[in-house]
């Protein structure tokens, strides 16, 4: 479905707002296909690049995997939701910190 004239592409889709939609315009992901392509994890960790004083938490990750599915990040199953989380945290936790 193609948004309405003059509405953002990103804000069209659901859990996006306007805030995390200039995050991610911010961190080089410019459209619902770019984001599709790379996925919520490797979107959440650019995200975290872009923005290191302020990296995504676990809903805001579920929100951008719930946009790329097209569904509210609440009808994502719990277990992954928490695979999820547990990659992201993987691909950005510095040795020796947890």
């Amino acid at each position: 479905m193609a948004p309405k004239p003059g509405t953002d592409p990103l804000q069209a889709l659901p859990n996006i707002g306007a805030e995390v939609a200039s995050r991610l315009r911010k961190a080089g992901i410019a459209t619902p296909e770019e984001l599709r392509a790379l996925g919520s994890v490797e979107a959440a960790v650019r995200l975290t690049a872009a923005r290191t004083d302020d990296p995504p938490c676990r809903s805001m990750l579920s929100g951008l995997e719930g946009a790329i599915r097209g569904v509210r990040w609440h009808a994502i199953p719990k277990d992954e939701r928490d695979r999820l989380w547990k990659e992201f945290q993987a691909r950005t936790t510095k040795p020796g910190r947890a």
